[in-house]
C-alpha cells in the first residue's frame, strides 16, 4: 500500500511543485481557439448557499457572510481538494446572476494571485485537470466584464496549468485521478491557442487507460459505481469536445463508453440513483441522466453480473446486491466488506440501504462505513467479511482490504413467481469455518421479496475450524446479526407483538417485514452517511431491523408481501 507520508509520496509532491514553478515561467496562451460547450452540472441551491457565505465541502459546513473561499483554511485533505478542484464553480454558474459571477471572478483571480505561481496544495495532476475543465467550461461566465490585464492573467494561468499537466499527468494515480488529468489536458489542448501539441499524446495515453482500467464488461477495478460514473462522464465530455473540434474519438475511447453505459444502467436504482457500494454515493443529481444522454448509447446489460453486482428488477422495485469478491490491493483503499449486502428501492423511495462512505466525516467514520455491520447483510460474531490492512504511518490511513472473500459463487435464475438470486462467500471460513449463503427472490410484480440466509460448514477442515470456534464459547453458540439498514425517510414500527416490522414510505406504500425461526427481531438507531452523518433517535424513522441468535443454526429470514429491513450499531468497528 502507499504510505502518504513515505519517501516516495513526499518526493512526488515535491516534484509536482517544482514543475508547477517551472510551468509558471512558460510562454502563455493568449486566447481560446474554441470553447467547449459547458457540460458540467451544478446545483442552484448550493450556488445560492455559497453566495450567502455557507461553505459546505467534504461534509463540513463553515458559515461566514464576509469570508472569501481561500480564507477558510485547510480542514483536511478532502476539504482542500474540493476547494482547489473548483467543482463549486459549477454551482455558481448554475445561479448565473451578477452576484454569482462576482463571487466566481473574485475567487478565481484570487487563486491565480495566491497559488498561480506554483504554490499551494492544488498542484496535483488530478486537481489541475478538474480545475482546467471548470475554468474552460465557464470561461465566458468568468471573463465577462473583465479588464484586459485580468483576462491576460486568466489565459496565462490556463496555459501554465496545461504545461504542468503535460509534464505530470503520468504521476496521477491509476483510475479516476488519471482520467481527470488527461481529460483536463485534452480540453486545454483543444481550447487554448498554442497548446494543440499536447492533444495527440494525451489521447494516446487516454486510449491506454481505457484499455487498462475499463474491463470487457464495463467495470473498473475499484468496483465503485459512482467512480465509474465519473470516468464515464469524463470520457463522454472528451468525446464531445473532440467532435466539436472536428476530431473523431478513437475506437478504444468509444469502446469504453459503449461498455460502461449498460453497466451503469444495471447499477442504477428505480429512483435514478446509483447503488452505494465500495465508497461510492448515489451520484450528483442529474449527472447520470446527462452522461447517458450524451453517450447516445441505449444498450442494456444482459442478465448476470455487472461489475460484480447482481440486479433484480420487477415492477417499481429494484434490488442490487454485491455479488463478487471485493476489490484488491491498491483498488481496495476505499473498498468495503460488503459481500452479499444489498439495497432495495421501491419507485422513487430508497428503503433498504447501506450506511455509505464515511470518508468525509473523519477516519473513525470512514473505517466504520467500510465494516460489514454498516451494510445490509449478515455479520458473524462481530467480524467483518474482510478486514482492513495495517495503516500507513502518519497522514490519512490508506488501509487495503485483506483476508477478504475469494470464492463468491453466484447464480441468477427464475423462480416460480419471480426472479431469484443465490450467492455465497467464504469470508468467515478462516475464522469460524462457516460459509455465508444468501437467497433473494423478488416477485414478478415487484411487491414481495423473500430471502434466506444460511451459515454452513462445507468440508472437514471447515468443520474442524467451526468446532474450535464453538469450543471457544463453551458450546454456547456463535452470535450473528442480520442487519437491514433503512433509509432515513422510512417510518418503521414493530408490529404483531414483535413478529413483524411495518415500513411506511412517503409515497404511501406500506411494506411488512416478517421472519421465520427463533431469532430475536428489533429496531435500533442507524446512520446514513451521505451529505452529513445522520444518527436517528429512537422516536425517529432512521432505524434498522436486525435479527440475532446465539447459535449458527440456519434460520431463514423471510421478507414478506412487501418486505422491509433495517440495521444496528451506529459506529461498528471492523474486526
Amino acid at each position: 500500500m502507499t504510505n502518504p507520508e513515505g519517501l516516495s509520496a513526499r518526493y512526488t509532491r515535491f516534484m509536482h511543485l517544482v514543475h508547477a514553478r517551472l510551468s509558471a515561467m512558460a510562454r502563455p496562451a493568449t486566447a481560446f481557439t474554441s470553447t467547449p460547450e459547458p457540460r458540467t452540472i451544478g446545483s442552484f441551491a448550493r450556488g445560492r448557499q455559497l453566495i450567502a457565505g455557507n461553505f459546505l465541502f467534504a461534509g463540513r459546513l463553515i458559515t461566514s457572510s464576509d469570508a472569501q473561499i481561500w480564507s477558510l483554511g485547510a480542514r483536511d485533505l478532502s476539504f482542500t481538494n474540493e476547494l482547489h478542484g473548483f467543482a463549486w464553480l459549477d454551482d455558481l454558474a448554475s445561479v448565473g446572476d451578477i452576484a454569482a459571477r462576482q463571487k466566481a471572478q473574485d475567487w478565481v483571480w484570487l487563486w491565480i494571485s495566491q497559488y498561480g505561481a506554483g504554490r499551494g496544495p492544488g498542484w496535483t495532476p488530478d486537481l489541475t485537470g478538474r480545475r482546467l475543465i471548470r475554468w474552460i467550461n465557464h470561461a465566458l461566465f468568468l471573463l465577462r466584464g473583465q479588464e484586459s490585464a485580468q483576462s491576460a492573467a486568466f489565459y496565462r494561468s490556463l496555459a501554465q496549468q496545461t504545461i504542468f499537466l503535460s509534464r505530470r499527468w503520468h504521476k496521477a494515480g491509476a483510475g479516476l485521478p488519471r482520467f481527470e488529468a488527461l481529460t483536463g489536458l485534452i480540453y486545454a489542448g483543444l481550447a487554448l491557442e498554442g497548446m494543440s501539441q499536447y492533444v495527440a499524446p494525451a489521447l494516446k495515453a487516454l486510449d491506454k487507460e481505457c484499455k487498462l482500467q475499463v474491463d470487457p464488461d464495463g467495470g473498473i477495478p475499484t468496483r465503485n459505481p459512482e467512480e465509474l460514473l465519473e470516468v464515464f462522464t469524463l470520457l463522454t465530455w472528451t468525446a464531445a469536445a473532440l467532435a466539436e473540434a472536428g476530431q473523431a474519438p478513437s475506437e478504444a475511447h468509444l469502446g469504453a463508453i459503449e461498455r460502461i453505459a449498460p453497466t451503469l444502467r444495471t447499477l442504477r436504482h428505480a429512483d435514478g440513483g446509483l447503488a452505494r457500494f465500495h465508497g461510492g454515493g448515489r451520484g450528483l443529481e442529474g449527472r447520470l441522466d446527462h452522461a447517458l444522454a450524451e453517450s447516445q448509447n441505449k444498450l442494456r446489460q444482459a442478465d448476470g453480473l455487472s461489475m460484480g453486482y447482481a440486479r433484480l428488477s420487477a415492477g417499481r422495485t429494484s434490488v442490487i446486491a454485491d455479488a463478487s469478491p471485493p476489490p484488491v490491493k491498491e483498488a481496495s483503499i476505499n473498498g468495503h466488506a460488503s459481500t452479499l449486502a444489498f439495497e432495495l428501492t421501491s419507485g422513487r423511495r430508497p428503503m433498504i440501504v447501506n450506511c455509505g462512505s464515511g470518508a468525509n466525516f473523519g477516519e473513525e467514520w470512514r473505517r466504520a462505513g467500510r465494516a460489514t455491520p454498516s451494510h445490509s447483510t449478515l455479520c458473524l460474531d462481530g467480524y467483518s467479511s474482510a478486514r482492513l490492512g495495517e495503516a500507513g504511518q502518519g497522514g490519512r490511513r490508506q488501509e487495503q482490504l485483506v483476508d477478504a472473500p475469494t470464492d463468491v459463487p453466484v447464480q441468477m435464475s427464475q423462480a416460480s413467481d419471480g426472479l431469484r438470486f443465490q450467492g455465497g462467500h467464504n469470508g468467515y471460513v478462516a475464522t469460524h469455518g462457516l460459509t455465508h449463503a444468501r437467497t433473494l427472490e423478488l416477485t414478478f410484480d415487484g411487491r414481495g421479496m423473500v430471502g434466506e440466509d444460511l451459515l454452513v460448514a462445507l468440508d472437514a477442515p471447515a468443520k474442524r475450524t467451526f468446532d474450535k470456534a464453538m469450543d471457544a464459547t463453551s458450546l454456547q453458540g456463535i452470535p450473528f446479526r442480520l442487519r437491514f439498514h433503512l433509509h432515513p425517510e422510512v417510518d418503521a414500527a414493530v408490529d404483531m407483538g414483535g413478529a413483524a416490522v411495518s415500513l411506511a414510505l412517503k409515497s404511501g406504500e406500506l411494506w411488512v417485514f416478517r421472519f421465520d425461526g427463533s431469532i430475536e427481531l428489533g429496531l435500533e438507531p442507524s446512520v446514513f452517511l451521505e451529505k452529513k452523518p445522520i444518527k436517528a433517535a429512537r422516536d425517529k424513522t432512521d432505524r434498522s431491523i436486525w435479527g440475532r441468535n446465539g447459535v449458527c443454526d440456519p434460520h431463514p429470514v423471510v421478507f414478506g408481501q412487501s418486505a422491509g429491513f433495517c440495521d444496528g450499531d451506529p459506529r461498528p468497528e471492523p474486526r
